[in-house]
């Protein structure tokens, strides 16, 4: 309040867009916003639209059935699966397997926003009690939901891909642009493709945010934000690693 009674606002937090905009060129100002609110609502409807947005460039430009025949086509076991099925049993796996392509493709956003959720409680839990931080669940959350964004980068890519020259016979859709070296080697030995897109360029930019983001709400050191985010990064690739290897 200043001498004449009139009060004087403090500090205007940020926008949702303007932290969406600063998570990719100023992340220290847009993690440090989510101590003052928790709001994620935006990354929630840019995650929905990328994924609805997608699934439709996807049906109209390859099709799912080209999709899962793709698939079958770069899965040696899968081939070695099917050639012991009867006319009738490859028919009905085929219709059921192009169905579920289609509705978790467009419904991907329901399956990332939990596995966000469930990655948030182990990230709470490992700081506050390997740590001794005191964040809630509501700030590691949005801190995960806005490490994500870079996510969308790969539905854009993958879109204007597809619209200007894809081909739908080439498309695989758990690994559709070049953000790593994995697709662009698209006959090294399943392990290594794994390990190859577990370096992928848009993952790492967002562990480097999710590092950043915890550092700032937990008041921990980078290094320390670093250690903990960064098990949880290495025991995803030793998954993809397994995934691929025995898919």
């Amino acid at each position: 309040m200043d001498e004449v009674g009139v009060v004087v606002d403090g500090p205007r937090g940020l926008s949702q867009i303007e932290r969406v905009v600063d998570t990719f060129v100023a992340p220290t100002a847009a993690f440090k916003d989510i101590l003052r609110s928790t709001s994620w609502w935006l990354p929630f409807v840019l995650l929905l639209v990328a994924s609805i947005g997608t699934g439709v460039v996807v049906e109209r430009q390859v099709g799912f059935e080209q999709v899962y025949q793709n698939q079958v086509r770069m899965s040696p076991k899968t081939q070695e699966r099917m050639a012991d099925m009867t006319p009738q049993q490859r028919a009905q796996g085929e219709k059921i397997s192009i169905a579920a392509t289609k509705y978790f493709t467009y419904g991907s956003f329901v399956a990332i926003t939990v596995f966000l959720a469930l990655y948030s409680l182990l990230l709470w839990a490992s700081f506050n009690f390997g740590l001794g931080a005191k964040t809630t669940f509501s700030q590691v959350f949005a801190v995960t939901m806005y490490a994500s964004l870079p996510y969308l980068l790969i539905s854009l890519l993958t879109v204007l891909s597809l619209c200007f020259g894809g081909n739908a016979e080439g498309y695989d859709y758990k690994n559709p642009v070049a953000t790593n070296l994995a697709y662009i080697l698209p006959d090294i030995a399943p392990w290594m493709k794994g390990l190859l897109q577990s370096f992928d360029i848009v993952k790492l930019w967002s562990v480097l945010l999710q590092v950043i983001g915890m550092a700032i709400i937990a008041k921990k050191t980078i290094a320390q934000s670093a250690v903990i985010v960064g098990i949880f990064w290495l025991i995803g690739v030793v998954v993809t690693i397994a995934g691929a290897a025995f898919s």
